[in-house]
């Protein structure tokens, strides 16, 4: 049985940096939904054209598509001792799609990355200049934070009434924070 952890937290949190380093430690596949999408959009798939368009927005693609994709990508190799799960669920309906296949990937925990705004939209704008990423704009910013506020913080309820929280301060320094999930890596 592969057991899986979440990473969730607000956009430019950490997560995605933090679940590359672990899952490497841990011998665990890093799946992040964003990846795959942009990867179908580099790749101008017909799915990469429509997520393009609707990420542009600062939008969410829909659960659907995201569920097929994850599930897909839970049967290959590198998922046979876990997976850390960077940038999903990020919806009830979501979190409620992973319960279908708890049987085969349970999920374990759930690590919540904690930062205040401030430092979440400085992260994000100096992120989008370096990777040239069109979603880091700050009007952009503005709906991913709405969006995360009213579809995934009630997550953290979701998954505090199941024990499987661990809330992770991530503002400070990356090996520093590391270390701090780490140790709730069991």
């Amino acid at each position: 049985m592969s057991e899986l952890k979440i990473f969730l937290g607000p956009p430019g949190a950490g997560k995605g940096t933090q679940a590359k380093k672990v899952a490497l430690e841990f011998g665990l596949a890093h799946i992040s939904t964003g990846d795959m999408l942009r990867d179908h959009i580099s790749n101008k798939t017909d799915l990469g054209k429509i997520a393009k368009s609707v990420m542009d927005e600062g939008k969410l693609v829909s659960d659907d598509l995201v569920i097929a994709m994850l599930v897909e990508r839970l049967g290959s190799n590198d998922c046979k001792k876990g997976a850390i799960l960077d940038g999903f669920p990020r919806t009830l309906p979501q979190a409620k799609s992973l319960e279908e296949i708890k049987n085969k990937f349970p999920v374990s925990k759930v690590f919540v990355f904690e930062v205040d705004e401030e430092e979440l939209v400085q992260r994000i704008l100096l992120r989008g200049q370096t990777s040239g990423r069109s979603d880091d704009t700050e009007e952009s910013i503005k709906v991913r934070f709405e969006i995360y506020s009213q579809d995934t913080e009630p997550l953290i309820d979701f998954y505090n009434q199941q024990d499987k929280v661990v809330k992770i301060n991530a503002v400070g320094d990356i090996d520093e924070i590391y270390h701090n999930i780490a140790k709730h890596f069991n």
